[in-house]
């Protein structure tokens, strides 16, 4: 029987449309899939019913007048231009391919409100600027105070992708937001991240390898506590782990380069960072450790950091968390760092030697409701009058999510400046934030 074949093909090609996890271009096309493929699933049960007409010797194939047959062509025609449910959370496969994307973002707007003086050049905290007497006497500007601002440059967007190989995947992430640094340009286009990564090695832009993510406390100011290593670098990044076991080994050659530039800008070699962490059922611990080289017109000096951090899980709503970091010369490296100093005639090069401190509390209330307390800490030793001896700054907040993919934020943060000249700035701040995701 020439029929039961025919049904057989049918009926798989029907199961397996009508159980792939089939995303269509619009609601409106899913609909109409769907019912096309109910409908014909009607017509194999008829056709399985009826009879099956005589096929005469030399006729060849029986005819189809059912026009079934070109339907599931068309249909499977059209499932194969479908977009389907990708390999990444979020995500969607493109059309005709293994690879995964998931685009993301979102849009958020900051009003910011300085009860006292604000520090310039920098529209979420700038502590380290915060302006001290000397200051406001060379420059009355900066004796102002309650500024207000609003704005939206941190709304960013991205997307990722993932494409399955023998050996592993390979997934791709670019990133951008509008908070271009520097006054003049502000709204322009930044990049934040932009990598490929396969069998553990990453090339790319990302956050450094010395930066201790995990364990930055959440604040609604965008900039976040001072103490703690904040960088994004270009680099050359191999990590091997056991995920069941918890560890996580790391090393990577970064861009030298940091934002004070000078000296690091012409660097003969990458900074070199290895890295270890553990996790454990109640929190986590890293190790890292850091070497740099600065040059300056007639000589370089080497110099150098390490950091710990981790967190403990008090309860499933409460986590306590923290980082200790110490560095030689470098300002990404520990935020709030005094970094080095170049000697204009002779060209000698002078690192600070900082010290970082972050801690903080997290509590989960409910599904929509989280706060952090937050207290950074940095401190200096080169005594020089124009340098920072200690900066401190504490974060209390609250977000509420009042529906999906929206945040409503409200902070509170103060802070204070003193110099190795004995002049003393204290910030006082309001920031409230509403943030949408997609």
């Amino acid at each position: 029987m020439k029929l039961q074949p025919t049904l057989i093909g049918l009926a798989a090609s029907l199961l397996v449309l009508g159980t792939a996890p089939v995303l269509a271009q619009t609601k409106a096309d899913f609909d109409s899939m769907r019912e096309e493929i109910n409908r014909l699933r009607d017509e194999v049960n008829a056709l399985k019913k009826a009879t099956v007409p005589t096929v005469k010797p030399g006729d060849g194939k029986a005819a189809d007048s059912s026009g079934w047959g070109d339907r599931i062509e068309q249909l499977e025609i059209k499932s194969k231009d479908a977009v389907v449910l990708g390999d990444i959370g979020g995500g969607f496969r493109l059309p005709g391919s293994e690879t995964s994307v998931r685009l993301y973002g979102y849009a958020e707007a900051h009003a910011i409100h300085d009860v006292g003086r604000t520090a310039p050049d920098d529209n979420f905290t700038n502590l380290m600027f915060q302006p001290v007497g000397s200051e406001v006497m060379a420059n009355p500007l900066l004796g102002q105070k309650g500024k207000t601002k609003l704005t939206a440059q941190t709304s960013r967007f991205g997307f990722e992708t993932s494409t399955p190989t023998g050996a592993g995947s390979f997934n791709t992430k670019l990133e951008m937001d509008f908070y271009s640094y520097g006054g003049d340009n502000r709204n322009r286009l930044r990049l934040r991240h932009a990598y490929g990564e396969y069998g553990g090695v990453l090339i790319g832009q990302t956050w450094s390898t010395f930066m201790d993510l995990d364990n930055l406390p959440e604040t609604v100011d965008f900039n976040g506590p001072i103490g703690a290593p904040f960088s994004r670098r270009t680099m050359v990044r191999y990590s091997y782990g056991d995920t069941k076991a918890g560890y996580k080994f790391t090393v990577a050659l970064e861009d030298p380069e940091d934002q004070f530039g000078g000296g690091s800008a012409n660097e003969k070699m990458p900074q070199l960072v290895a890295r270890f962490d553990q996790s454990f059922d109640w929190g986590a611990i890293n190790i890292r450790g850091l070497a740099h080289q600065k040059r300056s017109f007639s000589t370089s000096k080497t110099g150098g950091g390490f950091g710990v951090g981790g967190s403990f899980k008090l309860t499933d709503k409460d986590l306590f968390m923290g980082q200790y970091t110490y560095v030689e010369g470098d300002i990404d490296q520990l935020y709030g760092s005094n970094g080095y100093a170049i000697d204009g005639s002779t060209g000698a090069i002078t690192f600070d030697k900082n010290q970082g401190l972050v801690v903080g509390y997290a509590r989960t209330f409910s599904d929509q409701l989280r706060g952090t307390v937050a207290f950074g800490m940095n401190k200096g030793k080169t005594a020089q009058a124009v340098d920072n001896k200690q900066l401190q700054q504490l974060f209390v907040n609250l977000i509420y999510s009042p529906i999906k993919n929206v945040e409503l934020g409200g902070e509170v943060i103060l802070g204070e400046r003193k110099t190795f000249g004995g002049e003393t700035g204290a910030m006082r701040r309001v920031d409230l934030m509403g943030r949408y995701s997609f």
